[in-house]
């Protein structure tokens, strides 16, 4: 849909244009180009079944048949969360515009700036709510009565430096996948000397720069305004954290992700559901410090926690924490707040995980994680797989992913998967029942619930 068209059929729903930046920019300029090249938007709805005994005594008011859509609803009207649809009033800046002109000038290239704005639109369901969570986890929490009412947003139940702390969040994590959208030059002829400098791919390249950095310096300023050291120091880390998780592990020339080869009697942690004393990397004394790494690379689950640790649960961990901070909670439940995100991500990461396996086919064309959970627990079953995992060395368009989908349906990775899930949501669910019985907390619970089983 050309940008004209959107203004103008919702121009009377827009809101003026306000002096700071926006919660989704990138998203929103994105679905421009994204909607011209992959038709228009189909409607996700996830299901999943009746809660089992335990869920039923922690969520009081769950949703029923636990519809993510309506979970997600519900729990923005909590803390009075915009949803997406009503941020196109940032299309009305003509910085956003000209962005989103310059996407749709990418559009029938091979550039991967295209497959980041798809993923942003259609297929990340972790990034969109990751801002809700930070609000919901506020509320829930509460704060304590030495905040001055000026700070306080009595209508939402959390503080303007907590909302704004959940737009951070956001703009990080945007700022994060648009900079993965850069195109490595150096397997072109020449290095990619040859290339005009308005060719398509170069354009891609600065465009994914400038604007993952757009959104990253703007995220640093309202940090940095909210006036708290250890605040800044902490999503510091987490800013840290997820530049390192671009160099775990084997990579292919496009810097794509590749699973390492299974270290022989790799101890299988996710048969127990109970087990989390293992899942640590020195996270749990000092989380501002570097993640250590040791033993982890060639334990499936162990390596599979530490890249998605480093690469989202980090960032959403210490948000909830920050969050806490702010709130003036001690510094006990501020680590829970920790603990709570970064489980939380696990699990959904989890959840994300298994959804290309609930096809008994894959599509034609269609790709899939190679560091899913289910790919490592079966690399780990069976590691003759390894063999079509190596022809991804150069570009993981090499590798046979229908032959990698049917093998991994056969093994045991989707069970082990599950438990995974279960075992993650099963913590994060333990650090909500230690805090009262509030709307927020049930919202939390059931967006928890929404994942189970999809």
């Amino acid at each position: 849909m050309a940008l004209s068209k959107v203004i103008r059929l919702l121009g009377g729903h827009l809101r003026p244009f306000e002096a700071r930046p926006p919660l989704d920019w990138f998203r929103l300029t994105a679905a421009t180009a994204a909607t011209a090249h992959h038709g228009s938007r189909s409607d996700r709805r996830f299901f999943g079944t009746s809660p089992p005994v335990w869920q039923e005594k922690l969520a009081t008011k769950s949703v029923q048949k636990h519809d993510w859509n309506r979970a997600v609803s519900e729990a923005e009207k909590i803390v009075g969360y915009p949803t997406s649809f009503l941020s196109l009033r940032w299309l009305l800046s003509d910085e956003i515009a000209n962005v989103a002109l310059h996407l749709r000038k990418l559009v029938g290239s091979n550039h991967p700036l295209l497959k980041t704005a798809k993923t942003l639109i259609y297929n990340d369901k972790n990034q969109q709510a990751w801002g809700l969570i930070v609000l919901l986890v506020s509320k829930a929490a509460g704060h304590t009565m030495a905040i001055p009412d000026m700070e306080q947003d009595k209508s939402a139940g959390v503080l303007h430096s907590q909302r704004a702390l959940a737009e951070v969040t956001e703009m990080i994590r945007t700022s994060h996948l648009v900079h993965q959208g850069m195109l490595n030059l150096q397997s072109f002829d020449n290095a990619g000397n040859d290339l005009s400098g308005d060719s398509d791919m170069i354009f891609g390249n600065k465009i994914a720069l400038l604007g993952g950095d757009y959104l990253l310096a703007n995220a640093c300023q309202q940090v940095a305004t909210l006036r708290n050291q250890d605040l800044n120091m902490l999503i510091s880390s987490a800013f840290r954290d997820l530049a390192e998780s671009n160099f775990i592990g084997e990579r292919d020339e496009q810097n794509n992700p590749l699973p390492t080869k299974p270290t022989p009697g790799a101890k299988d942690l996710a048969t127990d559901v109970n087990s989390l004393d293992d899942l640590g990397f020195g996270d749990l004394e000092n989380n501002t410090e570097p993640l250590k790494t040791d033993g982890a690379i060639g334990n499936p689950e162990k390596e599979w926690s530490l890249r998605h640790v480093l690469g989202g649960g980090s960032l959403l961990g210490k948000s909830c924490q920050g969050a806490m901070m702010l709130g003036g909670h001690p510094e006990a439940l501020q680590k829970q707040g920790y603990l709570f995100g970064k489980h939380l991500s696990l699990a959904w990461q989890a959840c994300i995980d298994l959804q290309p396996f609930l096809l008994p086919k894959l599509p034609p064309g269609a790709q899939l994680s190679l560091i899913s959970a289910p790919v490592l627990f079966h690399l780990e079953h069976d590691s003759t797989l390894y063999d079509e995992i190596e022809k991804g060395r150069r570009s993981v368009d090499n590798i046979d992913y229908t032959k990698v989908h049917e093998a991994v349906l056969k093994g045991p990775g989707l069970e082990k998967t599950k438990i995974l899930q279960r075992k993650h949501s099963l913590a994060a669910l333990q650090v909500l029942a230690e805090l009262p019985a509030t709307d927020a907390r049930t919202a939390l619970q059931n967006i928890i619930l929404a994942m189970q089983e999809l």
